[in-house]
């Protein structure tokens, strides 16, 4: 009855110590009310044993346990139950600028290196339940396909509808970065982060890339920047002149020192991806970069068990004095 029961006032079970030398004290007591006589002969002893007795002699033994129960009670038990909660202390808001000007077609990632990064950013997303997301396309001129949100169905939902075709074609990575800088302006986050992913040169829009880092520093946006595409040359899909599909190897071009200047003033790293495994560890190496703080709450629930050695001790003490006044009361 006692495992998993704490008790509030534990020093009452000192008392418990005094139950023995009760018990010795009703005892010599008893002998000395009812002195022993010598007989000749047992018979009239054993006449005289009967079940009266004995129910008196075993009254102590329910004056005891109900003293017992009394002090257990008053020294409150009870179980406590513990249930936690693990909530975000500190969120950290990310935006995603994805590249999906026509190169991202290549298939040197399988399917392409559009759908393998689509696929590590959505694991990425189902990983940080407790952040918030936006999603920035760009390749000629750049728009926000998802403003910061908690929702993360909504992002990933968005996120499966990113195409290329969406907007002319070019990678305008200064207009991409700005664009997602936009979006955490206003954000109160301790931490802001933009995750842009490219696979050229930055050869369109009209805000240059060191302009928007500049913007990015003054907000305090960290930038990781991740160059996408083999080294070499890869295989990009297009028609032949009867129509049929073909493939044609195309230089893989990326401005890594410009990536590097991107990342670098603004706290943050530049990653070079040369297939989806790589693209996938450097997705988990921003993971233990950007921890988001987590508190844990614990509640207890305190549940008084008192009540039932204090019924307990009550049933044995008014039986007792029941049995007192009606069938112990001529030997009481």
């Amino acid at each position: 009855m006692l495992n998993n029961i704490d008790f509030l006032n534990p020093e009452f079970l000192y008392l418990l110590l005094l139950i023995p030398p009760i018990i010795t004290w009703e005892i010599l007591r008893n002998k000395q009310r009812n002195p022993s006589i010598a007989w000749s002969s047992s018979f009239l002893i054993e006449k005289n044993w009967n079940w009266k007795v004995i129910l008196k002699y075993a009254l102590w033994l329910t004056r005891s346990i109900a003293l017992s129960a009394i002090i257990i009670a008053l020294a409150r038990p009870q179980t406590t139950e513990v249930s936690t909660e693990t909530l975000s202390k500190e969120g950290i808001d990310i935006v995603i600028a994805m590249d999906v000007s026509s190169s991202m077609l290549a298939e040197d990632f399988k399917p392409n290196r559009l759908q393998a990064a689509k696929q590590v950013a959505h694991d990425f997303i189902t990983g940080r339940p407790s952040d918030r997301f936006g999603l920035v396309v760009y390749a000629g001129e750049s728009f926000t396909q998802c403003p910061l949100t908690t929702d993360h169905k909504v992002v990933k939902n968005l996120l499966k509808d990113v195409k290329d075709g969406l907007i002319e074609d070019g990678t305008a990575i200064g207009m991409g970065l700005a664009t997602s800088v936009s979006r955490l302006k206003e954000s109160k986050a301790e931490s802001k982060v933009v995750i842009l992913l490219t696979d050229g040169e930055n050869n369109s829009g009209f805000i240059d890339p060191m302009t928007a880092v500049e913007i990015a520093e003054e907000a305090g946006v960290k930038v990781y920047t991740i160059g996408v595409g083999t080294y070499g040359t890869a295989p990009y899909p297009t028609k032949d002149i009867w129509g049929r599909d073909s493939y044609v190897d195309i230089e893989v071009k990326i401005d890594e020192e410009l990536l590097i200047n991107i990342a670098e003033p603004t706290g943050g790293m530049y990653f070079r991806a040369d297939s989806k495994d790589k693209l996938e560890k450097i997705y988990e190496q921003i993971e233990s970069l950007e921890k988001t703080e987590l508190e844990e709450l614990k509640f207890y629930n305190h549940e008084e068990k008192f009540e039932f050695f204090a019924l307990i001790a009550l049933i044995l003490i008014f039986s007792e004095l029941i049995l007192q006044y009606t069938l112990l009361k001529s030997i009481a």
